[in-house]
């Protein structure tokens, strides 16, 4: 397959987002948190609930840029079973019943590494997988999955953060396709709230660089954050406050409660909300 030969998912939802004139909600869950068969559930429910796009959190042992909250989020869904394997089944099964919203898979490349590069994006790209965030990937060590996901026709998905210069830019979006991941806050997730009122400059900067949409996350825990973020860029992405929604509706043994799911859905509603609530100012 050649290198930019997709599934399409990614750049026709884009596609139909600007033609609607609104923002993309893409919200984040930790495969198998707290538990396959819930963490499935969730995500089947998510496009209905006004899920856009979808990220899927790949478990990983030393999960450097997460915060308290999808840490415990990966702790439990270790204890639920994951593995990357069962992370791909997860997406198959949701591709059975959903073949037009884009899922990006983010986590760290060892976990990649050993179950080895080649067969991974075989196997992603079969399952319905659409693009990549890997986080400890700078664009320096491109060889070692960026260029390889490209050549399989995967996105790989960059993130720039507040401390990425007008210098630093092109090498983070040379190869990076999709769209890219602009990071809010300095340091890990979900310890700070973004500051809605730098990321209109943060997109307008990148957006001189790129043609590709620019996605907003880290930091936006509230339907009236999302909103704000989504006036001035063309995604808001939320994950900790989702994946803090599953653990406030766990038993004490850390099971799922009867209504688990519905909560975390009907907080991904109010979320989707307030980002297709946005009035469009988006950057120039």
């Amino acid at each position: 397959m050649s290198r930019g030969t997709t599934s399409g998912r990614i750049e026709a939802r884009f596609a139909a987002l600007r033609e609607a004139g609104r923002a993309a909600f893409v919200p984040f869950i930790m495969a198998a948190d707290p538990d396959y068969a819930t963490s499935l559930e969730i995500l089947k429910g998510m496009p209905e609930a006004g899920a856009d796009l979808i990220e899927i959190g790949v478990m990983y042992s030393d999960p450097m840029a997460d915060g308290p909250a999808i840490q415990a989020a990966g702790l439990r869904a270790k204890a639920g079973g994951a593995r990357v394997t069962k992370t791909l089944d997860m997406v198959r099964d949701f591709r059975k019943t959903n073949d037009t919203t884009p899922i990006i898979l983010m986590g760290y490349y060892n976990p990649v590494y050993i179950y080895g590069v080649e067969k991974f994006l075989t196997d992603a790209r079969d399952a319905g997988v659409d693009g990549l965030i890997v986080v400890d990937l700078p664009p320096e060590e491109d060889s070692e999955l960026c260029l390889p996901a490209l050549d399989a026709g995967m996105h790989f998905i960059r993130l720039a953060t507040p401390t990425t210069d007008d210098e630093r830019i092109p090498a983070v979006l040379a190869n990076t396709s999709g769209f890219v991941y602009y990071v809010a806050v300095a340091g890990i997730t979900g310890t700070k709230s973004a500051d809605t009122s730098t990321i209109h400059a943060a997109v307008t900067r990148l957006k001189n660089h790129t043609e590709l949409p620019v996605a907003v996350g880290f930091g936006i825990k509230t339907p009236e954050q999302a909103q704000k973020v989504a006036e001035v860029a063309d995604a808001a992405v939320v994950g900790s406050a989702i994946v803090q929604t599953i653990a406030d509706n766990l038993t004490p043994e850390g099971k799922a409660t009867p209504e688990l799911v519905e909560k975390v859905l009907d907080f991904t509603r109010q979320l989707s909300g307030g980002v297709h609530g946005a009035s469009r100012q988006a950057a120039e």
